[in-house]
């Protein structure tokens, strides 16, 4: 197996944002972090280092990461706390840890470095592969499940939802017709079928036409716009006064939807012509960031994953009840 190799991409700024109440004492216990997608590490690493006094909880489904992460935070051991969870699960892990609340939550969303780096995973289009591209690769249905058994008319919901396939018909039916005659079960027979699928002036601009075939084909696997759509109010439900959320996407759907939970949050429920807002309705949530950040043109140069990230981030700045930060 092949050794993955791990940039944390916007590393700084991930630290800048989350530090604040990271920072703070009189709490009575210390800063709590959670990193519900722990990865191998890396973020979780340099907050450790640069909030001495922060506690934080890393959380990931896929147990070869959680590996690598009690490897790399050894010399932290005592400040971390690796739960093997889904991202969504986060209201469950902190009770069972005895939390009622924490100070920060951190996605870095979509598919790992280390998922990617690993052949035998199977999430790359460019190396031949399994089919595989679980997350947590000891249960659910593979790639290659999905491939051989799902309707025409469910491989096209797929393609076309969830990697914005225009040609996601044509694919599909190819698949269906190719599986008759052999099941699916590494990856380069899928890329060379969607090439073929797909007309010939498309092919030519955009990148490896698999490309949005294989985020389609991931995105089902894991189900993880749905647990991005359950994770995000659970993480906001989550932090307390001065507590932050900060998350980073990968592509539109997950922008989306992360752009969306943290407005519905951050604006008042009253209408927007009255002259002021009455004390208790005032917005949950401030927003810290303005729209979503990206990565600088030198960050891109050292690190080509850091090409499509979208970061966002907010801040609690009353409870439900109304009290005020």
């Amino acid at each position: 197996m092949t050794t993955p190799s791990h940039v944390p991409v916007l590393l700084d700024r991930v630290v800048a944002l989350v530090a604040p109440p990271l920072q703070r004492l009189g709490l009575g216990r210390p800063p709590i972090l959670v990193d519900a997608t722990v990865g191998l590490g890396g973020h979780a690493e340099a907050v450790l280092t640069r909030c001495p006094q922060a506690h934080v909880i890393g959380v990931d489904r896929d147990n070869h990461a959680l590996e690598q992460s009690r490897r790399r935070l050894q010399p932290f051991e005592t400040r971390v706390t690796l739960v093997h969870a889904v991202y969504d699960e986060i209201g469950r892990v902190l009770a069972d840890l005895g939390h009622s609340s924490v100070d920060g939550v951190l996605f870095d969303l979509g598919v790992s470095s280390m998922q990617i780096d690993i052949r035998e995973r199977g999430f790359s289009y460019a190396e031949d592969a399994p089919l595989d591209m679980r997350m947590d690769d000891t249960t659910g249905l593979t790639a290659a499940d999905v491939l051989n058994t799902y309707p025409v008319q469910e491989l096209v919901r797929i393609l076309r939802s969830y990697g914005e396939e225009r040609f996601a018909r044509r694919i599909a039916e190819a698949i269906v017709r190719q599986r008759e005659r052999e099941p699916f079960l590494r990856s380069a027979r899928l890329v060379e079928l969607v090439r073929d699928a797909i007309p010939a002036p498309a092919r030519r601009t955009g990148g490896n036409p698999a490309k949005r075939s294989f985020q389609a084909l991931r995105i089902e696997v894991n189900d993880e716009l749905a647990v991005l759509r359950r994770a995000l109010p659970a993480a906001i439900a989550a932090i307390g006064v001065g507590g932050r959320v900060v998350a980073m996407s990968y592509h539109s759907l997950e922008d989306r939807l992360v752009k969306h939970a943290f407005l519905e949050q951050s604006r008042s429920d009253l209408p927007p012509d009255l002259p002021f807002v009455p004390e208790g309705h005032e917005p949950q949530l401030r927003l810290v960031t303005r729209g979503a950040e990206k990565a600088s043109p030198r960050e891109i140069e050292m690190n080509p994953r850091a090409a499509s990230v979208r970061l966002r981030a907010v801040e609690r700045v009353r409870t439900s009840t109304g009290a005020v930060a």
